[in-house]
């Protein structure tokens, strides 16, 4: 007969327990850009999920603490950007609070609905934000897509256990 592990206590629900939990929940990293009322905003997010084919829509997440909130509130449409191993500084300039996103060596253009488009990721699409819901400390950003690029090179980024890494072969 196998024996049975021993399984650890539960943990009651707090944010510790959560936080603990998706430490194990590899996931993609994306860019979220938008027009803001004093040039560009952007951050970087882990909570990117595609929600509907017909028609094509996804979501995100943000905290109503961040420094990109009041922008991503008012805009009309957003940048996501899928980004590729080679761009670890860049997910990491995103992350950091009072980091210049969009200065050198961030490279990015005006794409369309003037929304800031980052170079060299591996995708990147133009969204309409439909709504914004309540969740808590966050609002989860339902945006349909517009518009897009899915060729650019490389393989993805991931983050897990709190820093970001790459697929293993």
């Amino acid at each position: 007969m196998t024996a049975v592990p021993e399984l650890a206590t539960p943990a009651l629900a707090s944010p510790d327990l959560l936080r603990s939990v998706f430490r194990r929940h590899a996931a993609g990293v994306a860019v979220i850009t938008a027009r803001g009322a004093d040039g560009p905003v952007g951050f970087t997010a882990t909570s990117l999920t595609s929600v509907s084919a017909e028609p094509p829509m996804l979501s995100f997440g943000i905290g109503t603490g961040a420094s990109s909130w009041p922008a991503i509130a008012r805009a009309d449409h957003v940048g996501v950007h899928i980004l590729g191993e080679h761009q670890q500084e860049l997910a990491a300039t995103f992350a950091r609070s009072g980091a210049d996103r969009f200065g050198a060596p961030t490279v990015w253009h005006e794409g369309p609905e003037g929304v800031p488009v980052l170079d060299g990721v591996l995708a990147w699409l133009v969204c309409r934000v439909v709504t914004r819901v309540p969740a808590g400390d966050h609002r989860i950003v339902l945006a349909e897509v517009t518009l897009g690029d899915p060729a650019g090179p490389g393989r993805p980024l991931l983050y897990h256990q709190g820093r970001f890494t790459a697929l293993r072969d």
